[in-house]
């Protein structure tokens, strides 16, 4: 029970080291990773080559996919680049496998102790915290690798004779032993949901001598697929391009996998022959320490044979990036949803998002998303307005007009009261994503964003009641069947209107633009020419009700929506303020 314990113990804190160090890795060059990213993906290759760098940077593949579907979902990349992306990803995963035969070989115990001392220095400087995390967590890798490997000898499998019976059992030249081992390493991958876990339990078996080379082989392989299962299940409740992409992924795996069938045994030689490893050696042929000494060399084995199988796979599938994109569009289409109709976060998935400092990007351009419905919203209440002006001349006649009208009216209402439950809706749910982020370790730079973003979605939702509360008012004329407003009221709305739609354009390209490129002064004008008009009307409307132009209710209904404008154009002056990290300066 000791002995499994200590191999158990071991495999969590080589698993929690890796993400400790992937973690500190995105919180110290996240932001420019993300447009490395971006910038480097201009064909295929330099796609794959960025790939490659990203992931064995971060030494995280899921992080890397998850940044590659946001910038498809955001429109910077196109589906074949992100397609050539994962494919760099999964070379690069395999420097993992290079780091854990190291471990497996040597005994590097005394860089971890240095890590954890030099570590917890730079994490009490704070301003070197960041690489302590990664020193600390690159030492909670080695000692678990170290402790695994002590585990391994404890064990002494190779000569558990219960063993070496169950694995003698199977048939190292048959098919079906490399297709059950294959399956074994996709479920194991799957059920602990880490395939460095299983690669350091195949080394162990393989480097003990227990697992011959053929089956351990087959697991590495059933690892790659395993961990494309665990990425589709969790696309499952993604977007369409997620979902695309996590099959691509799987296709491009599968592939792989299939071809290597074919040339199983010799191209297992072949690798053998590059790392000095003997195949034909048994057990009983030569010494204990001889047959020791060449199990030994199986760690590298499987590290050679990880990276040269995927560098092969991506070089072949590479040149048919085209035919991929085209296949997973073909089996997962687009779904056509009436948004009015069905609620729905794009961005936000539940379980595909794994990495907090990238989740930060996601939640931004759901906003960006939140802010460009809201425009859409008030456009629909300046229709609204049109409808209603035009069904005074439809009454005027008499005509089958009137109705059609009515139900226009009604029809278009009906969406802006759905619009204003979306935007309740979408305020609860990101804010409710930002709390679980913002539950993680976070740098400074990512809690002041998530703090912004925050107040930026209480302030949509803000824009989404005033455009609610001028529908309410607008429907509230429509069916008391009171007198229209008149023509120059009409005309001030409108351009009140205009300068409310100037300013949420003006809110909308901040939120979808860079914000060092934002002149912040055009939000800030704008809002003055509303105020200013604003207190024009008011003063206007009381000498007007006095003339009896129009009635004090027909007065009240018209400030109501000025006001209700104005009012929106500080909650977007708001937006602004909080995306830009700045404050209007007080009159």
């Amino acid at each position: 029970m000791l002995i499994l314990f200590k191999l158990l113990g071991s495999l969590a804190l080589l698993m929690f080291g890796m993400k400790s160090m992937s973690d500190a890795l995105q919180k110290m060059a996240g932001p420019q990773l993300r447009h490395v990213l971006g910038a480097m993906t201009t064909n295929r290759f330099t796609g794959m080559l960025t790939g490659t760098l990203v992931t064995a940077s971060v030494q995280s593949s899921t992080a890397t996919t998850v940044m590659t579907v946001s910038f498809v979902n955001a429109g910077l990349l196109t589906l074949a680049q992100a397609i050539s992306v994962i494919m760099g990803a999964n070379i690069g995963t395999t420097l993992t496998a290079w780091i854990m035969s190291a471990g497996m070989a040597f005994d590097i115990s005394i860089v971890s102790y240095v890590g954890f001392f030099v570590g917890i220095i730079l994490i009490y400087m704070k301003k070197h915290r960041y690489i302590g995390d990664f020193l600390f967590g690159l030492g909670l890798l080695l000692l678990g690798l170290t402790t695994l490997r002590m585990t391994g000898n404890e064990m002494d499998l190779g000569h558990n004779q219960a063993v070496l019976n169950f694995f003698s059992s199977f048939d190292s030249n048959s098919f079906w032993t490399t297709l059950v081992f294959l399956l074994l390493g996709g479920v194991l991958t799957f059920c602990v949901q880490s395939s460095a876990a299983v690669m350091a339990i195949t080394m162990i078996l393989c480097s003990s001598g227990a697992l011959p080379i053929y089956q351990g082989i087959a697991l590495v392989l059933g690892e790659n697929i395993g961990t494309t299962i665990t990425s589709n299940l969790a696309a499952l409740s993604a977007n369409t391009q997620a979902r695309r992409a996590a099959l691509a992924h799987m296709f491009f795996n599968v592939f792989g996998v299939l071809w290597i069938l074919v040339v199983f045994q010799p191209f297992i030689r072949m690798v053998c022959g590059w790392v000095g490893y003997d195949v034909d050696m048994t057990k009983d042929a030569v010494s204990p320490q001889q047959f020791l000494d060449n199990a030994a060399k199986l760690t590298f084995v499987l590290a050679a044979f990880h990276t040269t199988f995927n560098v092969i796979n991506a070089s072949i599938l590479i040149w048919f990036i085209p035919q991929i994109e085209k296949f997973v569009c073909w089996v997962i289409k687009s779904k056509k949803v009436d948004e009015e109709e069905d609620f729905r976060l794009h961005f936000i998935t539940a379980g595909f998002m794994k990495t907090p400092e990238l989740s930060v990007l996601e939640a931004q351009k759901e906003i960006q998303s939140f802010s460009e419905r809201m425009q859409r919203m008030f456009g629909m209440v300046q229709e609204l307005l049109n409808i209603g002006k035009s069904d005074k001349s439809d009454k005027s006649d008499k005509s089958d007009k009137s109705d059609k009208s009515d139900q226009k009216f009604n029809t278009l209402f009906t969406r802006i009261e759905k619009y204003e439950g979306i935007s309740d809706n979408m305020e609860l749910e990101i804010a409710k994503y930002l709390e679980q982020v913002s539950d993680a370790h976070l740098s400074d730079d990512t809690k002041a964003k998530i703090r912004a973003m925050l107040r930026e979605i209480s302030e949509l939702e803000s824009i989404g009641d005033a455009c609610y509360n001028m529908a309410r008012t607008i429907n509230r004329k429509f069916l008391a069947k009171q007198d229209h407003f008149t023509e120059q009221q009409y005309s001030h709305l409108y351009q009140m209107m205009g300068l409310t739609e100037n300013a949420l354009t003006q809110m909308n390209q901040l939120m979808g633009g860079r914000k060092e490129s934002f002149d912040v002064n055009r939000t800030f004008n704008i809002e003055n020419e509303i105020n200013n008009f604003r207190n024009q009307l008011k003063a206007q409307n009381i000498i007007d009700i006095n003339n009896h132009a129009y009635t004090y209710a027909e007065g009240t209904v018209y400030m109501d929506l000025i006001s209700e404008c104005e009012k929106l154009g500080d909650y977007v002056v708001n937006v602004v303020e909080a995306r830009m990290g700045t404050r209007q300066k007080e009159a």
